[in-house]
């Protein structure tokens, strides 16, 4: 375990870790303009970009993956781009197919374990951008999805580095985790995002027809009830239980074969400990980053009054070791 990260003085409790970031910085700040992709199984997926990406060696390209109900206006993503666009990379982000408040096509929508769009769109990035070395973030369930991604690629992967934060790695640890205690209260949030962006997909009557009743709150009680009702049926899984075991990472870890960084705390009101690898059960190319305090996606050292955002600062010194070493 390491403890590189402090909290700011008066900032150590996970939930005010976890909510300060989006109180601090509520409104974007970086404009993005959106690139349409059509999909082979006919949908589409936004890509944004702050500026037009050119093909560069010497200037990477991140994709940064959100997490649930998030997109490009996320205070996270927004800072991580700030961040990483000062550090001379460029830097796209992909919204998860219904994200971003426009309702995608089709009726299945995105879920933990969807790891070919984000492995599509690195395909469509890498042949747009063939002198570009392309580095994938990803947040929580933009983390889960980014690592099994890697282990499923291994060593074939195209992608030259990644990190992926506070990711719930271990599907039914962390379902039950978000079902006990303050944690509820995140419970309650996402689902509502969740319903809203249902009841927005189903007043197309084709995708309704397709589609659970969503007036009916007993399928909005908890993670499982939503996953059982909707996540799985809609995305070839047979419940709840299943989903969770095949859209877990955890299980893949010692398959990734790229330079990868996990950061997770202890005390992430999303994830369960349990669900955060040791050391045996990851493999030789990456990097664990396990702190005692940070919430989920927090990690706000500093002062109250001058917050400093580790993560943006943790991240791009890792993409930075891994290009030395890649040239190296």
């Amino acid at each position: 375990m390491t403890d590189q990260f402090t909290p700011a003085i008066g900032l150590g409790n996970c939930h005010v870790q976890t909510v300060f970031g989006r109180v601090h910085r509520p409104v974007p700040w970086i404009e993005t303009q959106c690139r349409w992709y059509e999909t082979p199984d006919g949908d589409c997926l936004a890509l944004l970009t702050p500026r037009p990406l050119v093909d560069d060696p010497d200037l990477p390209l991140v994709l940064i993956l959100h997490g649930l109900a998030g997109s490009v206006a996320s205070p996270y993503v927004q800072g991580m781009m700030d961040s990483l666009l000062s550090h001379r990379y460029q830097v796209a982000v992909m919204h998860f197919r219904g994200c971003g408040g426009v309702p995608n096509r089709l009726p299945r929508a995105y879920h933990s374990g969807d790891s070919e769009d984000p492995r599509w769109m690195v395909e469509q990035l890498r042949g747009e951008l063939p002198a570009t070395p392309i580095m994938v973030v990803g947040y929580s369930l933009g983390g889960n999805v980014l690592l099994k991604m890697l282990g499923e690629d291994g060593s074939c992967s195209p992608v030259a580095a990644a990190v992926a934060i506070s990711s719930p790695m271990d599907l039914h640890a962390c379902s039950r985790k978000i079902n006990t205690g303050l944690s509820k209260l995140y419970q309650r949030h996402l689902l509502s995002c969740l319903r809203l962006t249902l009841k927005k997909k189903a007043e197309d009557p084709c995708i309704a027809a397709a589609l659970p009743n969503v007036e009916d709150a007993t399928f909005f009680a908890n993670f499982r009830c939503f996953d059982d009702t909707f996540t799985a049926p809609l995305h070839g899984f047979r419940d709840a239980d299943d989903y969770y075991t095949r859209a877990s990472s955890k299980h893949l870890l010692r398959e990734i074969g790229v330079p990868t960084m996990i950061i997770n705390s202890v005390d992430d009101p999303f994830v369960c400990p349990s669900a955060i690898p040791e050391k045996k059960e990851v493999s030789s190319m990456v990097q664990l980053e396990v702190t005692l305090q940070g919430g989920h996606v927090g990690f706000v050292s500093g002062s109250l009054w001058r917050p400093n955002y580790w993560l943006e600062h943790k991240v791009p010194k890792f993409l930075d070791s891994a290009i030395l070493r890649d040239k190296g």
